[in-house]
């Protein structure tokens, strides 16, 4: 074991050491140069050791203050605590409905009394998307990996087949919206983009390739269908379970649904209002969930610190305030206008090839990496390309498909996948080796990129 942790840990150094010496030979000063090893230091000491990420955003973080890089008040505005406080609110209606029983009754809905095998599993995936886009993915995984242990349970069948299914249409289903990925309302904020405009921009590519990776998925997985299909047959159908899903709501249900229903409202027709009260960009997106957050503390004021103390994962919310900042640093220095005119040099200034390279590369790395950390390394380069060209806002759409497709390829590119994984295996249900995931993964992320990127290079929506 501590032999693992000096390879890794020369791993880093020697990496951090390359980073900074090419840094300099490409032409960066030395204030550039600093920066961009402490940055390389915080990113790849958290994917070498993500157990202590934190530790390592807080020592990037310090070191730029320490070497006069950022000034505290800098640090802050670069923290994007703008997203970090929409993100607390979310936890904590999140986390209030979940104590309700919304999440399992809202889910129960989805089982009907005469479902065969495929309608099952088309009414899956479609679920898995749709929870994705109002929710989140982790927050809309993690109950419908319930449903499919309850289902898989009571017709006795293999869970792996659907829990597969269901991260693909999640993943997918997590790009339609702002609220669908920490990294929508991530690049909704620093391109100044609203609920409409991925309503607009992303859902309608969202449902489409959800449509497209239903055929070779119900094709991949027949047996299993077919097993299901023939057991739900042999129950007699599934009426009892049915009527053991679809309970009728209690009031606390009801009161959630209320809350929930308003908090949506306000997050779709939000730039309407803005428009209406002329508000600044975003701010009724952001204010939102803290408005129902607070409604929802004082109704239910014995419960209050439990929704900010247990909901509320305030582990991942300082690694992004922190990685924030530091990704801010790239921008504030010139790094990140720098690698913008390079790119443009390089290519030419052709918008497709941009396209291509910010798309893929984005989907390639996201597969690997946690796709929070390539979306923050990938927006200030974004931004310098577009404050060279603004008719490349193209790019944060790229940018925001690429990073949450490029998540279904392996077993790590996503938290949906690991956090399915880790269930699945915690209830003893089986496992997916890595081989086994990518032979199917790789297949559904060719397909979904393929036609994303068709339709960002030649509909002229996206011009």
């Amino acid at each position: 074991m501590v032999r693992h942790y000096l390879s890794k840990i020369f791993i880093l150094i020697s990496i951090v050491a390359i980073v900074a010496v090419t840094a300099s030979a490409i032409g960066l000063d030395k204030k550039q140069a600093t920066t961009l090893a402490i940055f390389s230091l915080s990113i790849l000491g958290a994917l070498l050791f993500w157990d202590f990420r934190v530790s390592f955003a807080f020592f990037g973080s310090s070191l730029l203050l320490l070497f006069r890089i950022m000034t505290f008040q800098e640090f802050i505005l670069f923290s994007s605590m703008e997203i970090i406080l929409f993100l607390i609110g979310m936890m904590v209606i999140v986390g209030f409905l979940r104590e309700i029983g919304f999440f399992a009754w809202l889910l129960g809905k989805f089982i009907l009394a005469n479902m065969s095998g495929r309608r099952f599993f088309v009414t899956l995936m479609i679920g898995s998307a749709l929870f994705a886009c109002m929710l989140d993915e982790v927050t809309s995984i993690m109950f419908v990996i319930m449903l499919i242990f309850e289902i898989s349970d009571y017709y006795e069948v293999n869970p792996v087949p659907l829990i597969i299914a269901s991260v693909f249409a999640t993943n997918i289903g997590s790009s339609g919206t702002v609220l669908g990925n920490p990294i929508g309302i991530l690049i909704a904020t620093k391109a100044s983009l609203t609920f409409e405009d991925f309503i607009t921009h992303a859902f309608p590519l969202t449902m489409l390739s959800l449509a497209l990776i239903m055929f070779p998925l119900m094709f991949i997985f027949k047996k299993s269908i077919r097993e299901l299909d023939e057991k739900i047959k042999e129950s007699g159908g599934n009426e009892i379970l049915a009527k053991l899903l679809n309970v009728p709501p209690e009031r606390k249900i009801k009161i959630g649904m209320v809350i929930f229903g308003i908090t949506m409202a306000a997050l779709v027709f939000h730039h309407r209002f803005e428009l209406l009260l002329g508000l600044e960009a975003n701010t009724i997106l952001l204010i939102t969930p803290l408005i129902s957050a607070s409604c929802i503390m004082m109704w239910q004021r014995d419960k209050a610190r439990s929704y900010i103390e247990k909901d509320v994962e305030w582990w991942t919310l300082l690694f992004f305030l922190f990685l924030f900042a530091q990704s801010g640093a790239l921008t504030h220095v010139g790094i990140a206008d720098f690698f913008a005119n390079k790119l443009m040099a390089f290519v030419g200034g052709s918008r497709s090839v941009l396209v291509s390279i910010v798309f893929f590369t984005s989907g390639i790395v996201s597969s690997m990496l946690d796709n929070v950390v390539v979306v923050a390394t990938f927006i200030p380069i974004v931004k310098g390309l577009i404050s060279i060209d603004s008719t490349y806002n193209v790019l944060w759409w790229a940018l925001l498909f690429g990073a949450c497709y490029g998540g279904n390829m392996t077993i790590i590119g996503s938290t949906a996948n690991i956090i399915a994984i880790g269930a699945l295996e915690k209830a003893r249900k089986g496992s997916i080796s890595f081989l086994e995931w990518f032979r199917v993964g790789f297949f559904i992320t060719a397909i979904t990129l393929a036609i994303v990127w068709i339709f960002m290079l030649f509909l002229p929506y996206y011009k």
